[in-house]
């Protein structure tokens, strides 16, 4: 048995440079330029990068940072992706201790009477030890295999982390963004109000016809409708919300749009962070690969691919085995004694797979397949990556551009509303003119808070795009 043993173990020391106990090495290159052809502007002179903010740092209004704490402790599927976490750190801990040796005690005892004799009396006491040797890596890849399973758990929570916290922020400013379309529909209804009253008094003196005064009310109406439906969509994202923190509905706190909503780069002159781009820092490719959690959760599942087709490759070598057992007896030869007395046994095996029906050679194929397809994946999630950089870095600066001319068109079309209302009441225009006007300016105000909403909401995307929000 000791010759055996040593043949084995110099075997396996000899076969060492096959591979087998190979560490992991990226081997894949990610592809260059990863965010693509961006404005010159909006890229970043040095290393630094907006994700590197934590998501306190990038979200200051307290009420929201406060939602955001709440969901992070309460969310179903964070909590999920945290006990997933702590299921891979023990499967983690189980294959470390793979290398230890196993003990089992297992008392046994019997009665046994030949031909209605006396009754005799046996028991063992062993204490049995098994150990596999890892000669030939198995045992290091399942260990390595499962540590990279750890990490791509830590990973995916991770990459649940900041989801969860884009979506509370989108839906926190989704809020505020209706309070300020209700807001402005309720302002336009007094004003509206004002106009159809105007226009009953000039049709009761015969100034107008009662035509006027129908499509006066009728605008009035609609905006009616609209802030039903404002109220309405406030209640839905305020439920979303309370489902993002696993509780049951209701209201959502909130500050006021534009009060604390980004905050501010030193050298803002804008007075809003999503439209300055001294503000917007991208980063090298480097950077976004080493924060975004998907990215790094591709790499490691093929690191974990690489140590399963090791693994799958030491099954074609021998397995060898060390089994021992000591204990108490008192049925040893063929006189039984009473106390018992000591066994003692040991055993090596040694198992070479010679014929397996095709089993180790389709598993190696299948290892071999899946660490191909993955080399594949990775590569297209840093394409992917790049792309939602760019998108985001697009919706930013045209959100910027029309950030200017929203505004403008709502001083010139408030200007053309007071005017036209004023002709009206002297009878210098038709109610078409000022209804024209009317509905022409809050449409302009709707979209300029909708440019507002759409300007954030590309600022948070740009920030986990790049792999913010994961600390």
């Amino acid at each position: 048995m000791k010759k055996i043993l040593f043949l084995v173990i110099t075997a396996g020391l000899l076969l060492t440079g096959c591979g087998l106990h190979k560490k992991y090495e990226p081997t894949v290159t990610p592809p260059a330029n990863s965010f693509g052809i961006i404005d010159d502007s909006q890229a970043t002179q040095g290393g630094n990068s907006l994700a590197q903010l934590s998501w306190r740092e990038f979200f200051t209004d307290p009420l929201l940072q406060q939602l955001i704490e709440q969901v992070l402790a309460n969310n179903t599927d964070l909590n999920s992706a945290r006990i997933t976490v702590e299921k891979s750190e023990a499967a983690l801990s189980a294959a470390k201790k793979a290398f230890l040796p196993s003990v089992y005690f297992s008392p046994s005892g019997s009665l046994s009477s030949f031909d209605f004799g006396p009754l005799s009396k046996t028991y063992n006491l062993p204490l049995q030890i098994n150990m596999d040797f890892d000669v030939f890596g198995s045992i290091s890849n399942k260990k390595r295999a499962a540590n990279a399973v750890l990490l791509q758990a830590q990973m995916a929570e991770d990459a649940t982390r900041a989801n969860l916290i884009s979506v509370v922020a989108q839906q926190y400013f989704m809020l505020q963004l209706l309070d300020r379309q209700l807001d402005i529909l309720t302002a336009t209804d007094s004003l509206w109000n004002a106009s159809l009253e105007t226009e009953k008094i000039l049709w009761e003196n015969g100034k107008v016809y009662s035509t006027a005064v129908n499509q006066m009310e009728s605008s009035y109406l609609n905006v009616k409708t609209q802030i039903v439906d404002a109220r309405r969509n406030i209640r839905s994202v305020e439920n979303a919300i309370c489902s993002l923190l696993a509780d049951t509905p209701h209201h959502i706190e909130r500050t006021y749009w534009g009060s604390s909503a980004l905050p501010e780069h030193p050298d803002s002159t804008t007075g809003q962070r999503m439209f300055d781009t001294k503000y917007l820092q991208v980063g090298v490719p480097a950077t976004m690969l080493e924060l975004r959690p998907d990215i790094r959760l591709a790499n490691f599942a093929m690191e974990e691919a690489f140590y399963n087709t090791q693994d799958a490759r030491s099954a074609f070598y021998p397995n060898l085995s060390l089994q021992g057992i000591i204990g108490w007896t008192n049925s040893a030869g063929s006189v039984v004694v009473n106390p018992g007395k000591i066994l003692l046994n040991a055993m090596a095996s040694l198992t070479q797979p010679i014929f397996a029906r095709g089993k180790l050679k389709a598993n190696l194929k299948i290892a071999q397949l899946t660490e191909e397809d993955l080399q594949r994946k990775y590569v297209q999630t840093v394409i992917d990556a790049g792309n939602q950089v760019n998108e985001a870095l697009a919706d930013c600066q045209a959100a910027r551009e029309k950030y200017g001319y929203y505004h403008r068109q709502i001083e010139v079309l408030r200007q053309a509303y007071t005017g036209t209302h004023e002709l009206m009441d002297n009878g210098k225009s038709s109610y078409l003119e000022v209804l024209t006007a009317q509905e022409t300016l809050l449409n302009a105000q709707l979209n300029e808070a909708i440019n507002m909403y759409n300007g954030a909401q590309a600022v948070i995307a740009l920030y986990i795009a790049l792999g913010g929000g994961t600390k």
